[in-house]
């Protein structure tokens, strides 16, 4: 099959400075690292065993990265496929390229069916009415629709409860118009409880050895994410995994074969110093007076609140970086402005550069502390961070 990938867009920055430049019109930014993607993607590649077919997962916009830009890098750096959640971030992909299979991972809408010919995706199936809609698509357009069945092994949400799995797999296995390619499961709790992760993994590999005349080596079998690979077991009967959070460089496990992988930041948020004020003791900051100053204090005023993705958990709890330094939040987080504590610093400017997740300096912020201080998860803030917040593309190579 012949792969096509267009150009990459966006605007290309050199490796320093990492900030953007003080006479840039940006008040609050996000710089993503092309270059730390592809090295990413190419050290968790390396890393699996021989033969795992790598689904990268680009769903939410490629969780706030930017898909165009995001998805022509992946391309060119060994993704053998995408895994999305709906039928428009598949279009939007097959804008950027051609000849990478793309896996719908949510359902299907009844509207939305004809589409699974005319773009030639992969759908997800979790019941029986769906077998008869596909079916009735691939009728129509006389081609076989490809599609992977997902078993339920205790997430609750899509799939085939997994004591019905047999039924579905062979109405599906009968049917003329479909084509399974493959079958996968879901772990609820991978980031949290290795104990039911697993449990659903064992579920799952009971289940897939009692389907009657499976032929394993036409399917692919996937159930990890990035969270689970810390269970992930090679040489299994699995021969691919979902990777989303781990090629951004987020490692959501403690433990895994992946251990020794080094993966970098791709994404860095950062917004600039609006106004510098001196306020007495007792004066109440923010809506509601969510601070009160107990001393005469040195504030800045940063461009940047909640309509940016500076989430309101972070009020009177969370940190930026200041010429280098950490400081504190202090009140509530507004939706265009925040206000932090300076008071330690020397001279700070209107327009200097402030960063609430990545490298200033020497202070550095990663996802797990803005999460820690937010009471977020890395997904939600990467998703949070708004559209009027514009990305920042470096283009360095991976070298």
């Amino acid at each position: 099959m012949v792969r096509t990938t267009p150009p990459l867009k966006g605007e290309a920055h050199g490796k320093e400075p990492s900030i953007v430049p003080l006479d840039s019109p940006y008040r609050c930014w996000a710089e993503i690292d092309l270059g730390a993607l592809e090295r990413n993607i190419k050290r968790i590649r390396a890393a699996l065993p021989r033969g795992i077919q790598y689904l990268a997962v680009v769903k939410a916009d490629a969780y706030g990265h930017g898909m165009a830009q995001t998805v022509a890098r992946l391309m060119r750096s060994g993704a053998d496929m995408f895994a999305v959640a709906n039928m428009g971030e598949a279009a939007e992909i097959l804008e950027i390229g051609s000849g990478w299979p793309i896996l719908l991972l949510s359902a299907i809408l009844p509207g939305e069916d004809r589409y699974l010919a005319d773009y030639n995706v992969i759908a997800t199936i979790s019941t029986a009415e769906e077998v008869k809609r596909f079916s009735q698509v691939g009728k129509k357009a006389g081609k076989l629709i490809p599609v992977h069945l997902k078993i339920d092994t205790g997430m609750g949400r899509l799939g085939v409860w997994h004591e019905e799995a047999q039924a579905l797999y062979e109405t599906i296995r009968n049917n003329p118009h479909l084509k399974l390619e493959g079958i996968f499961t879901h772990f609820s709790s991978a980031d949290s409880d290795r104990e039911f992760t697993d449990h659903q993994r064992a579920i799952f590999i009971e289940t897939l050895d009692k389907l009657q005349n499976l032929d394993r080596s036409r399917l692919l079998i996937h159930a990890d994410n990035s969270a689970a690979l810390e269970s992930f077991i090679p040489g299994s009967s699995f021969n691919a995994v979902r990777v989303g959070l781990l090629q951004f460089g987020v490692r959501p496990y403690k433990r895994s074969f992946l251990a020794n992988v080094k993966v970098e930041p791709v994404l860095s948020f950062h917004s600039r110093v609006g106004l510098v004020r001196n306020l007495p003791e007792g004066t109440g900051i923010s809506y509601h007076r969510t601070h009160v100053l107990e001393k005469d204090s040195h504030l800045a005023v940063i461009t940047a609140g909640y309509g940016d993705g500076l989430p309101l958990g972070a009020s009177n709890s969370g940190k930026v970086i200041v010429g280098g330094q950490l400081c504190p939040i202090l009140g509530r987080v507004t939706m265009d402005q925040t206000v932090v504590d300076i008071t330690s610093l020397g001279k700070v400017q209107p327009g200097d550069p402030v960063t609430f997740i990545g490298r200033q300096e020497d202070a550095f912020i990663d996802v797990t502390d803005f999460c820690r201080w937010a009471g977020q998860i890395s997904w939600e803030v990467f998703c949070s961070i708004t559209k009027r917040v514009p990305r920042i593309y470096r283009t360095d190579s991976a070298v």
